[in-house]
């Protein structure tokens, strides 16, 4: 086996372009199934830097380094031997080496990820809904068809993971995007319209897809049956070992299995630990939101005007470095630090001393403590009362304490986590109805189809409410502390958002 870091000594060589345009073509020879190359064809074929076609000699120097480092393998050409000098004259085709392959996979995979941008992908919410359901299906069916059940579920990890994947790039990356401040004003501003719009449109198809995916989730488990069925079909592809190989592998796969699966569940559906990874992403892409506009706000105050001592400071080093000689900077410092005589101010003075006589020269001066500290003198007479306002202060905050411990209890009173009908609420007291009515409020300003499930979420973003007609429902009616409530049954669903 060749050694490791020699197989990447191409990569920091003097010639590295050269050498990786070489490798470049045998990559893609290999995608396209050709087994072997000729250095006149790697001339024609290879993507050379600059355009400037090495010559032939040149190239077989280049192919002899890269086989004694391993990157290639070269075997002895004899389809073109027409005379016996042609067959004694050294000619090679050359391939990649098993060594060389994994270089080049893994600096193609390197290069992916560099350049690979990360996004939302509400698409792939679509998708999971999809597959899901499809599964759903499937699970119902008998006897259960595992060549397709591992099929969905192949697919529904693959939308999955990238699904997971990009989100995290995409947040991590953001942190980093948000720090616009030094980007010019007009650039930030278009770029805050653009990436508003696309959180606002994430968070939206989230929240809609979410429930849908939780709900399809939960009404599958335990899908230990289903995963089991998938890892005994990937079992059978096991390499033949010893009797209980295939026992091994099925419990391998299954324990893999049932690991994406909670992935899935976490991602979607609450657990002990704390909300959903759908919960803290929503989350974050608000969270973004703020940071952008203080961003933004930034960018404001510099077209505005407003001073920024750090660029102030950096114009003055440039001025003093401008001045022509000793006094044209003593009078710049003068002029930028206020640093001249100030003797028309009401100071006690010993002797008359002329308002051109510099600090140096001039006699000590008493400063009162107010006046050095403070920037004035002493106000005459005694200091003004403080009133003490501890009475008032502590009435406001009885009152503020009060008045959240009423609207955290509205709150408990609602947002129960439990879908319920609307006749089954019971009677709700003041601040519970109010909630109750601001949050039905955000359902039906959304409502275009009497017979269409309602999902919205309420302003402040820590409800969200589910609202799915009942077919020829009744009149039901709340008894409240402000009268009573009537409207069509429905089935309700309040819950907490992080």
């Amino acid at each position: 086996m060749a050694d490791a870091a020699e197989l990447f000594r191409h990569v920091s060589a003097e010639r590295a372009p050269l050498y990786r345009a070489v490798l470049a073509a045998f990559a893609a020879a290999k995608r396209q199934f050709r087994l072997h190359l000729r250095p006149d064809e790697i001339r024609a074929e290879a993507g050379w830097p600059d355009g400037i076609l090495p010559s032939l000699e040149e190239i077989q120097n280049i192919l002899a380094q890269l086989v004694e480092w391993g990157n290639l393998r070269a075997q002895a050409d004899t389809a073109r031997v027409a005379t016996i000098e042609d067959f004694y004259r050294a000619k090679f085709l050359y391939q990649l080496s098993r060594e060389g392959e994994a270089v080049e996979t893994g600096l193609a995979a390197f290069a992916e990820a560099l350049s690979r941008r990360a996004e939302l992908q509400t698409v792939a919410l679509e998708d999971i809904q999809t597959q899901l359901v499809a599964l759903q299906h499937l699970a119902e069916e008998k006897p259960l068809d595992g060549a397709r059940i591992h099929q969905t579920l192949r697919e529904l990890v693959h939308v999955f993971e990238g699904l997971a994947g990009n989100a995290e790039d995409f947040m991590a990356g953001l942190a980093r995007t948000v720090e616009l401040q030094a980007a010019d004003a007009a650039t930030v501003v278009a770029y805050k319209d653009r990436l508003i719009d696309y959180l606002e449109r994430f968070i939206g198809d989230l929240v809609a897809a979410s429930g849908r995916i939780a709900e399809t989730i939960a009404a599958l488990e335990p899908p230990d049956e289903l995963l089991r069925l998938a890892a005994v079909r990937e079992a059978r592809d096991a390499a033949p070992g010893e009797e209980d190989a295939t026992a091994a592998a099925t419990e391998r796969a299954l324990a893999a299995w049932a690991e994406r699966w909670a992935g899935l569940r976490g991602w979607f559906l609450r657990s002990e630990a704390g909300p959903s990874q759908a919960q803290r992403l929503r989350a974050r892409a608000r969270s973004a939101i703020p940071r952008l506009l203080s961003a933004i706000a930034r960018v404001n105050e510099r077209r505005t005007g407003r001073s920024d001592r750090t660029a102030d400071y950096r114009e003055l080093a440039r001025w003093f470095a401008d001045t022509g000689d000793e006094s044209e900077a003593h009078r710049l410092w003068r002029a930028a630090f206020a640093l001249s005589p100030a003797r028309h101010l009401a100071l006690t003075v010993e002797d008359e001393v002329a308002t051109t006589t510099p600090w140096i020269a001039a006699p000590a001066i008493a400063i009162e403590p107010t006046l050095r500290e403070r920037g004035r003198l002493p106000n005459a007479g005694g200091p003004q009362r403080v009133r003490d306002r501890s009475v008032e202060k502590a009435f406001l905050a009885q009152k503020i304490a009060a008045e959240d411990a009423q609207i955290q209890a509205a709150r408990q009173r609602l947002a129960t986590d439990e879908i319920t009908r609307l006749s089954a609420i019971g009677r709700l007291d003041r601040h519970a109805f109010a909630l109750f009515l601001d949050v039905l409020g955000e359902a039906l300003a959304a409502m275009h189809d009497p017979h269409d499930i309602i999902e919205r979420m309420t302003t402040d973003g820590s409800l969200a409410l589910t609202l799915k007609p009942i077919a020829d429902a009744p009149i039901v009616t709340l008894e409240t502390d402000a009268g009573v409530f009537a409207g069509r049954d429905h089935w309700i669903h309040v819950r907490e958002i992080e």
